[in-house]
């Protein structure tokens, strides 16, 4: 019995100096990284949303190429619908990718959408986008992000 005891009083003082340890934990902080920061365009309303590696990954950023394309005998060029945002007042817009391989940096471009066929919005007008890439998923996220919508 008296062995049982000692087992039982040895046992609770480790359990009770490994919980306190556990506890302890150490004296380092953790720095906070913002997920994306705004940078100004000279002569633009629009600001250049950056994000972090992190935050790029956690939204799945996905985009796809501003393409031309043959509709009703004309060359247009076209987005995938997904890409399309609208503003406060209708006007459309499109998130492009900077120039590069895996940029994270992204600028809202206004666009002008004829109409919408099937999974494809045909502009009616080029503001010189072709062969840009146009954000597909993620897209509100990045007009929160750059408009503050959420804060």
């Amino acid at each position: 019995m008296q062995t049982i005891k000692r087992f039982l009083v040895v046992s609770l003082m480790i359990l009770a100096v490994l919980s306190l340890v556990a506890c302890g934990g150490s004296e380092k902080s953790v720095e906070h990284q913002e997920p994306y920061h705004l940078e100004e365009i000279a002569g633009s309303d629009f600001k250049l949303v950056v994000l972090t590696e992190k935050a790029a990954e956690r939204l799945d950023i996905q985009s796809e190429e501003v393409r031309e394309e043959e509709v009703d005998g004309e060359m247009k060029l076209t987005v995938p619908y997904a890409a399309v945002i609208y503003g406060l007042n209708g006007e459309t817009f499109l998130y492009a990718r900077n120039p590069g391989a895996g940029s994270l940096k992204f600028v809202r471009e206004p666009i002008t959408v004829d109409r919408i066929e099937g999974g494809k919005a045909i502009l009616s007008d080029d503001p010189g986008l072709l062969g840009t890439h146009a954000v597909t998923v993620g897209v509100s996220e990045l007009y929160g992000a750059e408009t503050g919508v959420g804060k």
